[in-house]
């Protein structure tokens, strides 16, 4: 999905809401979608200060929320006390490998999971509506040179 699409999407699902559109929430959906990489809030908080400086943190905790549930963002949990989130692809076969040497959180497709989703649930009479692959791996370079590649911070 394009940006211009998931921001129309965004916006659309607001109004669905009864939430009104605002420069805040915008802001903090282009601050969002700008990122390469897995963020927490507080860093979603000063991108999106950075486009709108009147963007408060209290915006951004309840926007978090919404964009996850309308399937814009993908919620990450690694089991930190802090959750990270991600543009959402669209696609439900992806898992995840978490650097425990970094916390950096790579997404790989997955596709066996649809078929594995749907064999393991159908067993038990259901139907899934959710999955999640986790791997949490060590980083081989750190373990050998003291440093991992992939430390951005």
């Amino acid at each position: 999905m394009s940006v211009e699409a998931a921001r129309a999407k965004f916006q659309s699902y607001l109004t669905q809401k009864g939430l009104r559109v605002t420069s805040q929430r915008l802001a903090i959906f282009d601050a969002a979608f700008a990122q390469k990489e897995h963020f927490t809030a507080e860093e979603l908080l000063d991108h999106a200060r950075a486009i709108d400086d009147s963007v408060s943190r209290a915006t951004v905790y309840r926007t978090l929320p919404i964009m996850t549930e309308s399937a814009l963002l993908r919620e990450v949990d690694i089991g930190k006390g802090e959750k990270f989130y991600f543009p959402s692809s669209g696609s439900t076969q992806v898992a995840q490998v978490v650097c425990v040497d970094c916390d950096k959180i790579f997404e790989i497709s997955a596709p066996f999971m649809e078929w594995y989703g749907n064999t393991v649930s159908s067993k038990l009479g259901l139907r899934p509506v959710s999955q999640r692959l986790q791997v949490s791996a060590q980083c081989i370079a750190f373990h050998d040179r003291g440093a991992c590649p992939n430390r951005t911070k």
